[in-house]
């Protein structure tokens, strides 16, 4: 097969045109990539496209750069969440992620009003602590005290709330079913990278799902 046989349709192309003024690049001011290119193209990458063919794509566009390129424009971007947010119920749940050959688990908040992601971190296990170390952040990035958080029947979750003192009400599906979306599309883009992240340390791969986060919240 020719190398151009397997370049990005011509509607991912066009697609460039769409908004990434979410993506703050303060540390391209070295880069020998136009500024607007680099946006465009680490917005593609979260949103469906592996390296190689993000790389696929810029060759369309004339530009040259590497898979190593693009993977460190997402990780210098450093993109996360925004705080400031006061939903009145926010879905909580996690979910195991493969790193190489360990297991880790992300933990996400969402606001089911919105389906934005509100803040999301990666642990190497679930406990209490660890649900009342993520549920802290989330009280401090967002106004939460007097929301209802909905959750399912992990012991991690409801021990973490109670403690923190956050009403919370077990439920299976309705406004929680936004969480399990997100996790599905987290699945979904992991499994173009094999159906786990390979050769990456976790901080980084925390990097990336938070970037995903902030696609998604602006998708």
């Amino acid at each position: 097969m020719r190398r151009s046989d397997v370049l990005v349709p011509m509607p991912e192309i066009v697609r460039l045109t769409e908004s990434t003024e979410w993506i703050n690049l303060e540390f391209v001011e070295r880069e020998r990539t136009p500024r607007e290119i680099i946006e465009k193209e680490i917005r593609h990458h979260l949103a469906e496209l592996s390296l190689s063919n993000t790389v696929l794509l810029l060759e369309e566009l004339g530009v040259q750069r590497s898979r190593v390129a693009v993977h460190n424009w997402v990780q210098k971007a450093n993109l996360q969440p925004a705080g400031g947010e006061s939903p009145d119920r926010v879905a909580v749940d996690q979910k195991a992620i493969r790193i190489n050959d360990e297991q880790y688990w992300l933990y996400a908040a969402v606001d089911p009003k919105t389906n934005r992601i509100l803040h999301s971190r990666l642990f190497p296990t679930y406990t209490i602590p660890i649900a009342r170390e993520f549920l802290t952040e989330l009280t401090e990035k967002h106004d939460v005290a007097d929301a209802v958080f909905l959750v399912d029947d992990a012991d991690d979750l409801i021990g973490g709330l109670r403690r923190e003192n956050l009403s919370y009400r077990v439920q299976q599906h309705g406004f929680r079913n936004s969480v399990e979306r997100i996790f599905r599309e987290v699945e979904r883009r992991i499994y173009s990278f094999s159906n786990c992240f390979s050769h990456v340390d976790p901080p980084t791969a925390e990097t990336w799902l938070q970037a995903h986060a902030v696609w998604w919240n602006h998708a």
